[in-house]
């Protein structure tokens, strides 16, 4: 390990790189004037750039947060590198050799370098085992794709072959251990601590970071004798490098044209990448193997430079593909449940007989791809559509379900002109008066500003910080129910029939139970006091964000005991449909399964403002359940522990040393639900 980098060397980078070609890589810049340069903060959301680049001086700071410095703390904050990293990438960029107090020379070390090399490493592996006769699988399912050779070369595709150890021993073979190889999620780890090669016998595509550094891999399954074992599709897991909510596939081959372009297509899949790039459509990019979300939104605004204009709309367009399975279809709701937080405008391609692009490309060629992108359908006018399909609208009754289901898409839509045209096309498509359906998207308005929502109908930006709370200063303050365009609250037409899900510790007394018979129990009649708080604020984020909670903390959270029975009703709702809480239409399941009386209050809970910022609130969410568990388990601990006494006092001895290995186990569940 070499010592300290001498500061000349230090001064000598500084000096010879050039601050806005770095920060290029992650944002797009434009001319301020005065030799200055602007562009959207990376560090917080905004629809305004305030973050200013001066690189005669080398320095950078955003007027909006009040993060600055100079090249080497932007590469600290935004790759989480060290200090003496960041020197070492930037002056591996200049082909500058760096000298250190004690003399030795430049060499690879920290954390994230290592990890680096070890992907770069496996990435040149498994492109040789691509040529190997074990890969033939690989390279038909390539060429019955379309893609030559020269494609898989360009986007790095490359073969694990089926061994449990050939990647580990390669790579430990290069000098890497087995523990970096873990840690970069090339190795999986066994029940009795034994590695083994995570990726085998699939193709291998590697994922890359804005600046092309190799940062983890995608795997598909290809072996007739694996269609059984293992998902289809499997991904490098979150690693000190990789985190899949902020990576997109193909961003470092697609940035430069999306800048240039102001244009950003969004795909399924990593062959989808690759037919669009081939087929001329080279600002595609896809996710990796997790939902689109609001960290994918950040980094497609920075390379987009997403600002908006006078009217709150953007110049850019980013053009989403979805396939027609529900899978797809779940996609496109959660993709339109974020359209607000885009400046620029959003819109849909959806490919002739319901191909995706690589299957497209296949059959009808480049031209076909490009011709798909180029009949793009805005995304307010596809969601609306998606609402009129399936309906009679010759009947009077379709027209009116018709109205009620696509009214709130409309109402949501920011430009007053477009909300406008849009009012006067939703008539024509239902054969309605423009004042009728006018009226309708005033009401779903109106209704949504009572109750801001998040679904795929009703739509609205996220809170203030400080609005939407209750007097506590945690949870939310819902001051009336929800409403539907024509001014029922849901689960109004519920019938009483519907059964709780109940059994279990802490379940929903009888008064509790026929209590919900007269009225609807309402997030407004909870008691204020810190354990029904902490209840409801965990059945909120389960409600709202199951996904980023996760099910395994998700089913844990169903075995604790509420001290408040009108939360237990609902926590015995979440346990009867958690298989399904990934549907779209997650909280309506959960609604169906409380008895009637609660379904307004799931309601409640699954559209109450979050009291957290958009970017922490996966975060929150899952913090929030966990802590739910922790305090139930250190209930459960103390009653032990005044267990124990008592059986020490009474001499029963084993009975104490039951107690005291319980008293153990659940102080080990503990930490591990804090992540300790």
């Amino acid at each position: 390990m070499p010592g300290l980098i001498r500061k000349s060397d230090i001064d000598e980078v500084k000096a010879r790189i050039n601050i806005a070609d770095v920060i290029g890589d992650y944002v797009t810049l434009k001319s301020a004037g005065s030799g200055s340069l602007k562009g959207l903060c990376p560090f917080h959301e905004e629809r305004s750039p305030s973050f200013h680049v001066r690189p005669q001086v080398g320095a950078y700071h955003c007027f909006g947060c009040g993060e600055g410095g100079d090249v080497f703390s932007f590469l600290q904050r935004m790759d989480h590198v060290s200090f003496s990293e960041a020197v070492e990438r930037m002056a591996a960029r200049l082909g500058y050799e760096l000298h250190y107090e004690d003399g030795g020379q430049a060499t690879e070390h920290g954390n994230r370098a290592r990890l680096l090399a070890a992907n770069a490493a496996a990435e040149s592996f498994f492109q040789a085992q691509l040529a190997t006769p074990e890969a033939q699988l690989g390279r038909d399912f390539l060429g019955e794709r379309g893609f030559d050779a020269a494609a898989a070369a360009h986007f790095g595709v490359g073969f694990a072959p089926k061994s449990f150890d050939a990647l580990r021993t390669a790579l430990t073979g290069q000098g890497f251990t087995e523990a970096e190889l873990v840690t970069a999620g090339l190795l999986s780890t066994g029940d009795r601590g034994n590695s083994y090669d995570r990726f085998r016998g699939r193709l291998i595509w590697p994922i890359r970071d804005i600046t092309g550094q190799t940062v983890g891999f995608g795997a598909r399954k290809l072996l007739p004798d694996d269609q059984d074992k293992g998902p289809k599709y499997l991904n490098t897991p979150d690693t000190p490098i990789y985190h899949k909510s902020q990576v997109l596939y193909g961003l470092d081959l697609a940035r430069r044209d999306i800048a240039k372009g102001k244009q950003v297509v969004v795909v399924e899949g990593y062959t989808d990448v690759m037919a669009c790039h081939l087929a001329g459509v080279t600002t595609a990019v896809a996710t990796c193997g997790t939902a689109f979300g609001v960290e994918h939104i950040k980094v497609i605004r920075r390379v987009l430079g997403d600002v908006a204009n006078s009217d709150s709309t953007g110049t850019g367009e980013v053009i989403f593909t979805f396939d027609p399975d529900e899978a797809g279809q779940n996609a496109a709701s959660k993709a339109f449940a974020e359209e607000q937080r885009f400046a620029a405008q959003t819109f849909v391609a959806v490919g002739p007989d319901n191909l995706d692009p690589c299957d497209l490309r296949k059959l009808r060629g480049d031209d076909a791809v490009r011709r798909l992108i180029a009949s793009r359908k805005p995304m307010f006018e596809f969601m609306i559509r998606r609402q009129l399909a399936g309906r009679d609208l010759e009947t009077v009754e379709g027209r009116v379900a018709a109205l009620r289901a696509s009214a709130p898409i409309v109402a949501g839509i920011r430009d007053r002109a477009m909300n406008v045209g849009y009012v006067r096309s939703l008539a024509g498509w239902l054969g309605l008066e423009p004042d009728e359906v006018a009226r309708a998207v005033a009401s779903a308005r109106s209704a949504a500003a009572r109750t801001p929502a998040r679904s795929e109908g009703t739509r609205a930006d996220p809170p203030r910080a400080g609005e939407g709370r209750a007097a506590d200063g945690r949870g939310a303050d819902v001051r009336a129910a929800p409403r539907d365009t024509w001014g029922r609250a849901p689960g109004a037409a519920r019938g009483a029939g519907a059964s709780s899900a109940s059994g279990g510790s802490g379940g929903p007394s009888d008064d509790a139970s026929s209590s919900a018979a007269s009225r609807e129990a309402r997030i407004t009649d909870l008691p204020t006091d810190p354990a029904t708080r902490g209840e409801r604020d965990a059945l909120m984020a389960m409600l709202q964000h199951p996904d980023s909670v996760g099910h395994e903390l998700m089913s844990r959270a169903m075995q604790v005991n509420f001290s408040n029975p009108t939360l237990a009703v609902i926590r015995d709702g979440v346990a009867a449909s958690i298989d399904q809480a990934s549907s779209a239409d997650w909280l309506q399941r959960v609604a169906d399964q409380v008895p009637g009386g609660f379904g307004t209050l799931v309601t409640q809970l699954g559209v109450a403002p979050i009291p957290e910022r958009p970017d922490r609130v996966g975060v929150y969410c899952e913090r929030v359940v966990a802590d739910l568990i922790d305090r139930d388990l250190l209930r459960r601990k103390a009653e032990v522990l005044g267990a124990m006494q008592r059986a020490k006092a009474s001499g029963d001895l084993d009975r104490w040393e039951l107690l005291r290995r319980e008293e153990a186990a659940l102080e080990i569940e503990r930490r591990r639900i804090r992540n300790e």
